[in-house]
């Protein structure tokens, strides 16, 4: 058993259709389409369990958090706490985000009273629960220290006995250990799952955003992962049994192994990615094709040090254990895979990378032969690198504004993304020597016009 049955818990948070957009100054520019973050997102949380999200970057994890939170209002849909509809901040939920966000002036005891004195809750009453939640997360005797004497890990509890002393019937946690080492992060995960098995915690319903596969498979009843371009769900899978949530369990190892499958093949159909002997999920969407081709924000380098790596190991490595030996969060892996994915270099197969024909090439390439393969390659697949390269063919100076590139961008992406996907193609197309870019102009120049014309359409 898990340690939860959504037969049998309420309904205390459900997102119905909701959407969101990217306005600028929440405001609609006219003739324009502001990039989706968000769609149709339809979800429910329910007393008793531990709900994980998961998802790539860009996948609107965060946003989906504050939505259900109430510190963003969504462009469509709606957010009801206990069917009721919600139309600002819901005061029924705490959230611990990843930045500790203690007031360095307060004590530890002064910081944890906070949330009471905004309720108007009565002095003595709010130094009561204040000490006890104290107490609760593991800071008892530290009441009078200030944040600067704490570590990390401390500073993290302090947040955690803030949210909880509230006594909020919904926790939220936005990458709680992320900012935290290997073993304090650990330690305080350990404990924290301890306090809500053992309903040592106020809260009747965990929502936790993360990008590490692994705490999601360790403490969440459900993982909810998400795909991006736009932010959608693309599959609910049931948590582990309690025992099986270690390590060392095969079930662990496989459940771990699907989701970094689903995560690294986003235009494939879920049901094909399920193994054979594990029913399919009841809810899952089907693959959308991609808008507009986004770029992953990952230096060449890294591809290059991913490419050679899976070639001296034969040319195919399955992507968790990639993971680990290169000690990568999915959310720094999957941007490498991804780039190697559309340069051509390798391909996702069953929860492995394989490497094409021209990416065994490239592994074994001096640089010189190195550059021209990665040349050909991003002006066959990169649609960007692609545009760049063909607008300034056509010019007779061969050169142009950035904001004749940029203005292209941002009808699909964000203001902030927009200027990263351009950043990121410039990175590419200097390294290929397509163009060059004086960053003091603001200005792109065909390199080589008559290389860069083999290839470009």
């Amino acid at each position: 058993m898990t340690n939860f049955d959504m037969q049998t818990g309420d309904v205390l948070l459900e997102a119905r259709h909701v959407k969101k957009v990217y306005d600028k100054d929440g405001k609609r520019a006219r003739g324009t389409n502001p990039p989706v973050v968000l769609d149709d997102i339809n979800l429910r949380i329910y007393a008793g369990e531990f709900v994980a999200l998961l998802g790539p970057s860009g996948s609107g994890k965060s946003t989906l958090l504050r939505l259900l939170a109430g510190l963003l209002r969504p462009t469509e849909g709606e957010i009801l706490f206990k069917d009721v509809p919600q139309y600002g901040t819901n005061p029924h939920l705490s959230i611990v985000f990843q930045s500790f966000a203690l007031f360095p002036w307060l004590t530890v005891l002064q910081n944890v009273e906070l949330g009471l004195a905004a309720q108007e809750v009565p002095p003595t009453q709010r130094m009561r629960r204040s000490l006890a939640a104290i107490d609760t997360i593991g800071l008892d005797g530290f009441e009078d220290a200030y944040p600067k004497e704490l570590s990390g890990g401390m500073r993290q509890r302090v947040g955690f006995a803030r949210a909880l002393v509230v006594e909020p019937e919904l926790l939220f946690m936005d990458e709680p250990f992320s900012a935290l080492d290997v073993l304090t992060a650990a330690n305080l995960r350990k404990e924290l799952l301890g306090l809500w098995r053992e309903r040592k915690m106020p809260t009747r319903a965990i929502v936790m955003v993360t990008h590490n596969i692994d705490d999601a498979v360790l403490m969440a009843d459900r993982i909810v992962v998400l795909g991006a371009n736009p932010g959608q769900i693309r599959v609910e899978i049931a948590g582990l049994p309690l025992h099986q949530r270690e390590s060392t369990n095969e079930n662990y190892t496989k459940t771990v192994d699907l989701i970094y499958r689903i995560m690294t093949s986003p235009h494939v159909d879920i049901p094909t990615l399920m193994p054979q002997e594990q029913p399919h999920p009841n809810k899952h969407a089907p693959a959308k094709p991609r808008p507009y081709q986004a770029l992953p924000h990952v230096s060449i380098g890294d591809v290059t040090g991913l490419l050679e790596l899976v070639h001296s190991k034969g040319d195919r490595d399955d992507l968790y254990q990639l993971g680990r030996d290169l000690q990568l969060e999915v959310d720094d892996l999957l941007p490498m895979v991804d780039a190697a994915n559309i340069l051509g270099f390798a391909e996702t197969q069953e929860g492995d990378l394989v490497l094409t024909e021209i990416g065994k090439r490239f592994a074994e390439a001096g640089v010189l032969e190195e550059k021209e393969i990665f040349r050909l390659q991003a002006l066959a697949h990169a649609t960007m690198i692609r545009h760049i390269v063909r607008d300034l063919q056509h010019e007779l100076s061969h050169t142009l504004p950035e904001e004749h590139f940029l203005s292209e961008l941002q009808e699909h992406f964000s203001e902030s993304e927009a200027w990263s996907q351009l950043e990121t193609a410039i990175n590419w197309g200097r390294y290929a020597e397509l163009f060059s870019y004086q960053e003091e102009r603001g200005v792109f120049r065909l390199e080589e016009p008559e290389t860069a014309n083999h290839g470009a359409a």
